[in-house]
């Protein structure tokens, strides 16, 4: 990996130390990527790349691409209660979900990922679930937000023996810490984790959770390409950034980043998209899933978009809404000093 690329991609899986004090040291094994893929971008992904003059960018970061998870993310995966996996259902429809458990609960290897699922607080109403018994393939965000680390891995699903998930790696890298609300959390009670969860399904957002879309700082999205796979990747901002347009759709700004565009790839592809935005401060989720569009050269006087001008709208076909009683309680620590700060119109 070129120095210059590593410094833009790590801190990728650091130790804090001491409690709070931001200070990290950061893993050397996870400079390099042993088995990488060659050539490990889509049609669709080059097509954004070219169309946004990222291809060189795209090409160095690409590098860290592998078919394997680097020795240097193997530990961070098996310490984190935390993580986002994204999937398909029987309609071709793309979810996201979070997925919450005591620290432990996934352990990597180099080649595979297993999940405990009876160390997890199980949501039986996600879609996550019966998706995967029709569709073995997964897409995981492996996420620490308390010190900004992120690692994605691809591949597909066994269930071995019950409550346990095995995932055969076909693609894993880390992503850089760009964007990312730094979060502590706790451990729910007891009595929490007992808590049965509760839920809604709908088609068009109240305008309850239109404001509790516009105040969130953090939401994860799904997209899938027919050969490639499925991806799971997160989108950060300071709150408003994610805007409202009606009831069915949904606007969200696309920062400069590390140039690859899975995402963006992958809708360029197929538009559809699974989002899921958290509620911290309730805990609670509400699931996206719809079609996208992609807006380019918008204008922007207010900065919106950090001076990319690219959008991407969701169209909400439905929603699920869920209580999660047992997952972890939240603390913001501060925002992201990446987040594009917009214009306000001088009065």
């Amino acid at each position: 990996m070129h120095l210059a690329l590593a410094r833009v991609l790590l801190p990728l899986f650091p130790v804090v130390r001491g409690e709070g004090q931001g200070k990290t040291i950061y893993l050397d094994s996870a400079m390099s990527t042993p088995n990488p893929i060659h050539e490990p971008f889509h049609e669709g992904e080059l097509t954004i790349q070219r169309r946004a003059d990222t291809v060189a960018q795209g090409r160095n970061s690409g590098r860290m691409i592998a078919d394997t998870i680097v020795p240097g993310a193997i530990n961070f995966v098996n310490t984190q209660p935390f993580a986002v996996m994204g999937s398909v259902d029987n309609q071709q429809r793309l979810w996201a979900s979070i997925v919450v458990g005591t620290a432990g609960f996934m352990a990597a290897e180099p080649r595979a990922l297993d999940i405990d699922l009876s160390e997890t607080w199980r949501i039986d109403s996600d879609p996550l679930w019966r998706n995967l018994a029709s569709d073995p393939r997964i897409g995981i965000l492996v996420i620490d937000l308390r010190n900004r680390a992120r690692l994605r891995v691809n591949g597909r699903v066994t269930f071995p023996p019950e409550d346990q998930l095995h995932v055969d790696v076909e693609q894993a890298y880390p992503n850089c810490p760009q964007y990312i609300q730094r979060r502590n959390y706790g451990t729910a009670t007891e009595q929490e984790g007992n808590a049965q969860s509760v839920y809604e399904i709908g088609t068009s957002l109240s305008d309850e959770q239109q404001q509790w879309i516009t105040k969130a700082d953090t939401m994860f999205v799904a997209s899938e390409h027919p050969s490639g796979g499925i991806d799971a990747s997160h989108r950060g901002g300071n709150p408003g950034f994610i805007q409202i347009v009606n009831s069915n759709q949904l606007r969200i700004p696309d920062y400069a980043g590390n140039g690859m565009f899975n995402t963006l790839g992958n809708l360029e592809v197929n538009p559809r998209a699974g989002v899921v935005i958290p509620d911290f401060e309730n805990c609670r989720t509400l699931q996206l899933t719809g079609r996208t569009q992609i807006q380019w050269d918008i204008e922007d006087p207010q900065n919106e978009t950090g001076g990319t001008r690219r959008f991407w709208d969701l169209h909400v076909e439905e929603w699920v809404c869920t209580d999660m009683p047992g997952a972890l309680q939240w603390e913001l620590l501060d925002r992201s000093p990446h987040n594009p700060e917009p214009i306000r119109p001088r009065e």
